[in-house]
């Protein structure tokens, strides 16, 4: 598609600057200076390209060209030096303009990415603004939070690294990349899960082994927000739980809400299967830490053993303590589940750190 013509009216006076210049071998003033500012202003606004632009002036150079006055090569030093100044006037006001432009598109989209994960502007309206930004938000979209060793900013090497392995895969039509509150987000259409599924490696790799957390696709303005939330949350119960999956999805994680959506039940549980545990040398700490190890083993001695770094006699005389202490036989299976579920709801709870 070709570019629009320009219109001569970016020029101004040029012509009379020029032919003037050849007359008296003056520079230009700081109003004539200030004018061309005002027009390589004019023109970034009007969304014209500086190369277009450029050469706007140099073909009107040729055709204003002072022939009568330039036949002294001193005329036609001061006319080339003017032209110098012209368009180096006229191309910094075009780029202050530009500048300027795109510090405004930064802070609409910081404005809009702030909205959009906390959900604080009117929903119709946050849609009709997202189509500036490519999104279509009637669809299903999906967010990935990834966090590090360290808070990371837009302009930090890392989310630049993310983001050009992102993008040189995908097109960026339709996915935003920012950061908040010193972690990477990915927002990507739900139905593109590769996107974040790749988004997850880059930034493991990127932030030296950190973790990624995905949110479920939900649709509609409020979906965003809401898939956001999931990833939080995921992150939270992987600290919680000291979960080692680098990249954890949160339609994997359900049963852990819907454990605690009761924290008093939950609460009464764990005191009345572990809290006898307590009254174990070492306090409940080491037992617990056993159950743990050996859930997340699969019932498994020896693995479980290898896990501890304990002999399978060790650990088979745990298990035992445990027995004896809770009344609850780990091994056996009527008692397992119970077992199984108290252990967990004590580490979403952090006891016995913290009293129930």
């Amino acid at each position: 598609m070709p570019e629009p013509e320009i219109p001569d009216e970016y020029l101004g006076d040029y012509a009379r600057i020029l032919g003037e210049v050849a007359a008296t071998g003056r520079r230009l003033t700081r109003d004539e200076l200030d004018g061309r500012r005002a027009l390589g202003r004019e023109a970034a606004e009007a969304g014209f390209q500086l190369r277009a632009l450029v050469g706007l002036h140099l073909a009107a150079t040729r055709t204003a060209w002072p022939g009568a006055d330039a036949t002294d090569p001193a005329s036609t030093d001061c006319v080339l030096a003017a032209v110098e100044q012209c368009v180096d006037s006229f191309a910094e006001g075009f780029e202050r303009a530009q500048r300027l432009t795109v510090r405004r598109e930064e802070a609409a989209r910081r404005e809009f990415i702030d909205d959009l994960l906390y959900g604080r502007s009117d929903l119709g309206r946050l849609a009709e603004r997202a189509t500036r930004f490519g999104m279509r938000l009637s669809r299903a979209h999906a967010v990935a939070v990834a966090t590090g060793p360290q808070a990371y900013t837009e302009t930090d090497s890392v989310p630049r690294q993310v983001e050009s392995a992102l993008l040189a895969r995908f097109d960026g039509r339709e996915i935003l990349l920012t950061t908040k509150d010193g972690r990477l987000v990915c927002v990507a259409p739900g139905s593109q899960p590769d996107v974040l599924r790749h988004f997850a490696k880059q930034a493991h790799a990127a932030t030296d082994g950190g973790r990624v957390a995905v949110g479920r696709p939900h649709r509609g303005p409020g979906g965003v927000v809401q898939s956001y939330d999931e990833a939080l949350v995921a992150l939270d119960l992987a600290d919680r739980m000291s979960l080692d999956d680098p990249v954890l999805y949160a339609a994997d994680l359900l049963v852990y809400p819907v454990l605690t959506r009761d924290r008093q039940a939950m609460a009464d549980l764990v005191r009345s299967q572990l809290g006898p545990l307590q009254q174990a040398r070492g306090g409940a700490e080491p037992l617990l830490k056993t159950l743990s190890a050996y859930f997340d083993a699969g019932c498994v001695a020896a693995e479980t053993a290898r896990r501890l770094a304990l002999s399978v006699r060790a650990l088979t005389y745990r298990l035992e303590r445990v027995h004896q202490l809770t009344g609850s036989d780990p091994s056996d299976p009527m008692h397992r589940y119970t077992l199984q579920t108290a252990v967990i709801g004590a580490r979403l709870l952090d006891w016995p750190a913290k009293e129930l």
